[in-house]
């Protein structure tokens, strides 16, 4: 019975309410005489009471009436608030995003794209968790977030991915190294070299393995989790790393050097990641694009 109450009606009666008055209400509603009528009959029947009490000259409202007054003002007041708000949603007035990034990607390049975003919605809330290849992925999958800015991993083939940016490997060492002085660096003169490495979960490990497999290079023993760590590690001689550019700005005030391997390597190719089954929200629409319109960031190769 209720369900058949709608907004048109109630604006109808709360019109006759204030002007006591068929034909003055159905002018102010923008409909005839007969047409306005109907609707308080049909919004009686809804109610299942007689809402007003009708003559030639005035309209009086009986108790019922007088009560539904209260309960048609704040109907009405609830949608046109529900419809503002959902406006503001349609209009990136407000909302929220979440991303999940590579840590690389977290410090260098999406920051500057988060700072843009929220000069042009300063409404939406923005959440970033940096994250390892594995977790952004898992993540996505939990719904927690909306894209996530990754390199290729397991159960990739389960997601939406289109490509971001392809991030070459470095070679990272003591600026006294043998191989400092050189202008690039092909993989085979690796050989001998200690690797410090980070943690087989990380998505840079993997991509340094597939370079460096079968070329002798020697493993120093150390595996971190942290690049900070992999940078005082070889400042203090401890061995050199292979590195995407994305991370080289980590290393710019250590006595470090930074050579680029010789053209040919095959470099990280980073990806946009989304759920196959979740549509993105109008938020994270509006974020994807301002990702693919800002990226690649300036990247600084000097270390």
């Amino acid at each position: 019975m209720y369900a058949n109450i709608s907004p048109k009606l109630l604006r109808a009666f709360l019109a006759l309410n204030e002007c006591h008055h068929f034909t003055r209400a159905a002018a102010r509603s923008n409909l005839s005489q007969s047409a306005f009528s109907m609707l308080i009959q049909k919004l009686e029947t809804a109610v299942g009471a007689q809402l007003v009490v009708r003559d030639t000259r005035n309209v009086t409202l009986t108790p019922e009436g007088e009560m539904f007054v209260e309960v048609a003002q704040a109907l009405v007041s609830e949608f046109e608030h529900a419809f503002a708000n959902f406006g503001d949603y349609i209009a990136r007035r407000k909302g929220r995003v979440a991303l999940a990034a590579l840590p690389s990607l977290a410090a260098n390049g999406l920051p500057a794209v988060i700072a843009g975003y929220r000069r042009r919605y300063p409404g939406i809330t923005v959440q970033l968790f940096d994250a390892l290849s594995d977790q952004c992925l898992a993540l996505l999958n939990a719904g927690t977030v909306d894209l996530a800015l990754t390199a290729p991993g397991g159960k990739l083939e389960e997601f939406v991915t289109a490509p971001l940016c392809d991030d070459p490997f470095y070679l990272v060492c003591r600026a006294d190294h043998p191989l400092a002085g050189k202008a690039s660096i092909a993989l085979a003169e690796l050989a001998g070299c200690e690797l410090i490495h980070l943690s087989k979960a990380s998505s840079v490990r993997q991509h340094a393995d597939l370079l460096t497999a079968g070329i002798g290079v020697r493993h120093s023993g150390l595996e971190v989790e942290h690049l900070a760590t992999v940078a005082g590690l070889i400042a203090q001689g401890l061995g050199v790393a292979l590195l995407p550019e994305l991370t080289l700005f980590q290393f710019r005030h250590l006595p470090l050097k930074a050579i680029a391997l010789e053209p040919g390597q095959p470099p990280r190719p980073l990806l946009i990641v989304r759920h196959p089954e979740r549509p993105l929200s109008l938020a994270a629409q509006g974020m994807l694009a301002l990702i693919q319109q800002h990226w690649p960031p300036h990247i600084s190769r000097e270390v």
